[in-house]
């Protein structure tokens, strides 16, 4: 059970949603997501088939093959193999910004992944955050898909909505992350434990975005698996390495410098976000990459591993999704108001499923909810995430 300090922050983590709590999911319909999920499950065990065009990469234990890769500029699809003994990921960047990417890939397993790329040099990482990248060279293209796009007016507002949201959440989050540091810095560690959950939260509220600039992210974020040493390598920073000390070991030593690089981390985060020209489609497939990471892990080992706090992790990223569906809905309704209709059910469908997992001492730790709950969840973050990779198209971002 958690401890009164430990609740009392997963309090502050939970974002308001009376709303959409009120939408608790009928007997029925509960049902009929739980059998999505044996449905979902099933389809884990398979890899899932890619376009016949698909462009094959396989993972080994320390590079690509291929390592380089020239392909036509617009729309690709590759498929990504994971021969190599560890859970990894494969990500396209652009410099320190992130492309696309897929996470979560287990080992003997495949996944696709689909991005519109534009004509440059683009660097492609490689399983282990400490191998080697690859290079991924794109060429112009007669079929670019450079189709007319809507004019950038007609974004203007939920963009600089969105950009306020994460000022203000940015701002919120080195506020936090100073408090946490200074719990550490004094020794207390019922305090600092208790200051780590909201802190975390706050992070998560911004993700589909900060995950964008892949040297912070891995710095703020990355988990032990993608490390060649795991807890033990030198790399090994951030909420995690925070996490692992407070929770797992239950011991302050050495982490002192961890909880200050991390502000310092966070601090420079809202720096970059603040002079962020984020395009209008990156909202949508931000919070979708981050849906469909959940959908992958919630199932089997969870996110918040020393903790069990993956609950109010959850609940926060489905706060920060929430955002922006939200932003874009009044554009889809209008474009598609069946998809608008359909997104915003399985929004609440998911977060109602989350908020019944809340009790008077919080959100339940991922450890007491039950294989066929977790099942459940990852079925309705699945299908959520598929719902939120349509709305770009919808409103003629593809």
């Amino acid at each position: 059970m958690a401890s009164p300090q430990d609740n009392a922050g997963r309090e502050k983590a939970a974002p308001p949603s009376s709303r959409l709590a009120r939408l608790a999911v009928a007997g029925a319909v509960v049902l009929v997501i739980a059998g999505g999920a044996v449905f979902y499950l099933a389809s884990r065990k398979t890899p899932q088939p890619a376009p016949d065009d698909a462009i094959t990469v396989t993972i080994t234990g320390k590079t690509c093959d291929p390592n380089e890769l020239t392909v036509p500029a617009g729309r690709r699809t590759f498929r990504i193999v994971n021969n190599s003994d560890r859970t990894v990921e494969w990500e396209i960047l652009d410099g320190v910004m992130v492309v696309e990417e897929r996470e979560n890939i287990a080992p003997g397993f495949s996944s696709t992944l689909t991005a519109r790329l534009d004509t440059g040099t683009f660097q492609i990482t490689c399983g282990l955050l400490s191998n080697p990248r690859g290079t991924l060279t794109v060429t112009p293209s007669a079929d670019a898909g450079n189709a007319a796009r809507p004019a950038l007016t007609a974004f203007i507002g939920p963009l600089a909505e969105y950009r306020v949201y994460l000022a203000l959440e940015s701002g919120a989050l080195t506020s936090a992350t100073a408090d946490l540091a200074a719990a550490v810095r004094d020794g207390d560690l019922a305090r600092a434990r208790a200051l780590y959950v909201p802190a975390r939260a706050l992070y998560r509220h911004i993700e589909p975005a900060a995950q964008r600039f892949v040297d912070l992210d891995a710095a703020i974020s990355a988990r032990a698996d993608y490390l060649e040493k795991r807890e033990a390598d030198p790399a090994f920073t951030g909420f995690h390495r925070l996490e692992y000390g407070l929770f797992a070991q239950g011991d302050l030593a050495g982490l002192t410098p961890v909880a200050e690089r991390l502000l310092a981390d966070v601090t420079t985060l809202e720096e970059r976000l603040g002079a962020l020209q984020l395009p209008p489609e990156r909202m949508a497939d931000g919070a979708r990459t981050l849906l469909t990471r959940w959908a992958g892990s919630i199932a089997s080992e969870g996110e918040e591993r020393y903790s069990g706090t993956d609950i109010d992790s959850l609940a926060a990223t489905l706060a920060g999704a929430g955002k922006v569906i939200g932003l874009l809905q009044p554009l889809v309704a209008k474009a598609d108001p069946a998809l608008a209709t359909e997104t915003q059910a399985k929004l609440d469908a998911a977060v109602a499923r989350i908020d019944g997992l809340r009790g008077p001492q919080g959100y339940a730790r991922l450890g007491d909810v039950g294989r066929e709950d977790r099942a459940a969840i990852a079925a309705s973050l699945q299908a959520l995430a598929d719902a939120t990779g349509k709305l770009n198209a919808s409103i003629g971002l593809e």
